[in-house]
């Protein structure tokens, strides 16, 4: 029988699939815990135009991640840190610094942990850094590290 999950069911699928399911399965067990419901031809046409309306709310988001990626791809972020005279730094940039010193000079809220960094930044010098700004999206910031 087909049914709509409501919620996540593990061994059977995610939250808003259209999935085939035992009937005494989902009689006994999915329907009296609102996990799931039967897959009626109301349901179904419900159950399409969420998928419609969900895509159509990713496109968007998609389409402001690709104008934030060219904003940011052009965007210069410095940051001042006390150094040696060999170019090496007291200590090290890591990804908090860096989303810290965009929101400051560029007003760009972006969390740390979208911030790919590999390793902390420990030398002076332009740096490519990745920012993660939609799942498949991923935009490269330019970081200056300057003597202070």
């Amino acid at each position: 029988m087909k049914i709509i999950l409501l919620e996540d069911v593990k061994g059977l699928g995610k939250k808003g699939e259209l999935v085939n399911s035992k009937t005494g399965y989902f009689r006994n067990f999915l329907a009296p815990k609102n996990l799931a419901v039967e897959a009626t031809p109301a349901n179904k046409k419900a159950w399409e135009e969420e998928q419609l309306q969900k895509a159509e709310i990713f496109k968007e988001n998609k389409n402001l991640a690709l104008e934030l990626k060219e904003k940011l791809e052009n965007t210069k972020v410095v940051l001042k840190v006390k150094s040696g005279n060999d170019g090496r730094l007291f200590g090290s940039v890591t990804s908090g610094d860096i989303a810290k010193a965009l929101n400051e000079q560029h007003k760009y809220d972006i969390d740390k942990k979208k911030i790919e960094l590999g390793e902390n930044i420990k030398t002076e010098g332009v740096h490519k850094v990745g920012v993660r700004v939609f799942p498949e999206i991923l935009a490269q910031l330019n970081v200056v590290v300057e003597k202070e």
